[in-house]
């Protein structure tokens, strides 16, 4: 039944794609910048329009600021857990998806031709627990209808999602929030510290075969 639903899923997911006016990230894992299939993330150009959002580095964002809004590419992480058999383990696996693709969102924005105006990422989602590792803070989603309405489109996604979809996990779905990152810190995680660790290996190795 899951693996029809999937299917199903994968014929209605262009119709979804160019409705929702989304753009592909080429960003493999080997961390080179490439194809759009090794990416996660699908993105588009979005004005905020939730309450005002205060971040922990100061960065404050206000309706109508600029934002890269993300999507999770579902059907397709589903289908990249489809033998994960544990909760536990679909979690870390998704985290570990998410992070090796976060790279190239941060070389999305800053080559975006309106890169200066732009605040930050900003996605929503019912997994919120692990995100902070990765970065993101969580937020709620004070409209409550809003609130609501995304409760109600993530329901599918959620009860595929889960090992063993009993009728108490599938009552008990998270509610949706806001996760979000701001410009500063998508490209010191994701982008300036890898560019120095990177350096830094180098100047080692350099050292060690000076001094050999």
């Amino acid at each position: 039944m899951r693996k029809t639903l999937i299917k199903l899923w994968l014929l209605f997911d262009p119709l979804y794609y160019r409705l929702t006016r989304l753009t592909y990230i080429g960003h493999s894992r080997l961390g080179k910048y490439s194809n759009r299939s090794n990416n996660i993330f699908r993105v588009r150009l979005t004005r905020f329009k939730g309450s005002e959002l205060r971040l922990s580095d100061g960065t404050v964002i206000k309706k109508n600021d600029l934002m890269i809004k993300i999507h999770l590419h579902n059907v397709r992480l589903l289908r990249e857990l489809e033998d994960v058999k544990s909760d536990i383990r679909k979690a870390f696996v998704t985290v570990q998806i998410v992070k090796e693709s976060m790279p190239g969102v941060g070389t999305y924005l800053l080559s975006h031709k309106r890169n200066s105006e732009i605040k930050g990422i900003i996605g929503i989602t019912t997994l919120s627990k692990g995100v902070k590792r990765l970065g993101f803070e969580s937020k709620e989603i004070k409209n409550p209808v809003y609130k609501w309405l995304k409760k109600i489109t993530f329901y599918p996604i959620y009860v595929l999602s889960l090992t063993q979809p009993w009728i108490k996990q599938c009552i008990k779905q998270p509610d949706p929030k806001y996760i979000v990152m701001s410009k500063e810190q998508l490209y010191s995680t994701y982008i300036y510290k890898p560019i120095e660790t990177a350096l830094q290996k180098e100047k080692s190795k350099i050292i060690d075969r000076s001094s050999s």
